[in-house]
């Protein structure tokens, strides 16, 4: 009974030997390729919320790869930066408008335009807008 049992193991031993170092026609196996970002973000238009949350990083050997990280922190980067810029002209823009028309900004001492007025800011906790 003990020299099947020894038998048996060697035939396990030498069928995974084989698989693992890929005896047959094929050779051996080839080498995995590392995993990379398959499709970080897409570069034809704008990132939005969904681009960002169906981001996933593969995993490297400690962690995530730093130049996928950076490449998506940097482009993220790049389209606020975009953002913002175009906030801030439409910002400009809005005001020179309003000086034009001879509005100009609304401010406490000036109530008489305080109906043509548009309020960019958040109202505050339990105040939304009321008659």
């Amino acid at each position: 009974m003990f020299l099947f049992l020894v038998l048996a193991l060697a035939v396990v031993v030498a069928a995974v030997t084989l698989a693992v170092v890929g005896g047959g026609e094929n050779g051996p196996l080839p080498e995995a390729a590392p995993e990379r970002l398959r499709d970080p973000l897409p570069p034809d238009r704008p990132i939005d919320r969904a681009d960002v949350e169906s981001l996933r990083f593969p995993l490297a050997a400690r962690g995530y790869r730093m130049a996928d990280v950076d490449d998506a922190l940097s482009r993220l980067g790049a389209e606020l930066a975009e953002r913002d810029a175009r906030i801030a002209d439409l910002e400009s823009a809005l005001a020179g408008a309003r000086a034009a028309v001879g509005h100009g900004p609304v401010s406490r001492e000036n109530h008489t335009c305080a109906e043509n007025h548009v309020s960019m800011d958040k109202p505050a906790p339990g105040q939304e807008d009321r008659p």
